[in-house]
């Protein structure tokens, strides 16, 4: 049987939205979708695609690692394929691979062997990193995602995971939650062009 090629990467601009749960970077996104050119591409979020194609979701040890698995492997894919299939200049990720660190149910250190990544291996993929801070219970979280497990509270200890992982990203932005989420969608979608067009 013939190997497959190799094929070559484009350099694709990926732009990742993170955050907690119910942060709105799937609403933003959504937003975004009306204004972008034949050249920018989404990337749905990896979980999703995991947990909504029915993989078992349990509470165990072994199931716990088992999915953080599945959803970095998913998503680097992903970020493959766009960077092989078409020419896109930017491709937006509805979460990036470090968002499983917020989730990893293991040391650290076990992560890394896992996906024989690093830290700053996993920053030289994306180009930039948006972050939207999870909203409080006052602010608008909400449980209109069936998939959404978390509380207000489990929801913004994740959040604070996810900004001490990212945080040192050479272009790491904070979307602050607001009473309006007009308002916060509105510099999300700021940072997205602002990144686009760099």
């Amino acid at each position: 049987m013939a190997e497959c090629e190799e094929a070559n990467l484009t350099e694709t601009r990926l732009i990742v939205l993170t955050g907690g749960p119910g942060g709105g970077k799937t609403a933003v996104l959504e937003m975004a979708k009306r204004t972008l050119n034949e050249k920018t591409v989404i990337l749905p979020e990896s979980a999703s695609i995991i947990f909504g194609g029915g993989f078992w979701r349990l509470p165990s040890l072994t199931a716990r690692t088992a999915a953080q698995r599945a959803i970095y492997h998913v998503q680097r894919e992903m970020e493959t394929l766009v960077r092989q299939e078409y020419n896109w200049e930017i491709g937006l990720c509805d979460r990036g691979t470090l968002d499983g660190l917020a989730y990893w149910p293991c040391e650290e250190k076990a992560f890394w062997e896992m996906n024989g990544s690093s830290l700053e291996k996993e920053y030289s993929h994306y180009y930039a990193v948006i972050h939207m801070r999870t909203p409080t219970e006052i602010n608008g979280y909400n449980h209109t995602n069936p998939l959404r497990i978390e509380n207000a509270v489990q929801s913004k200890l994740i959040d604070d995971k996810i900004a001490s992982i990212w945080k040192n990203h050479p272009r790491y932005v904070e979307v602050p939650s607001t009473k309006s989420f007009v308002e916060k969608a509105d510099m999300a979608l700021k940072f997205i062009k602002r990144f686009q067009t760099e």
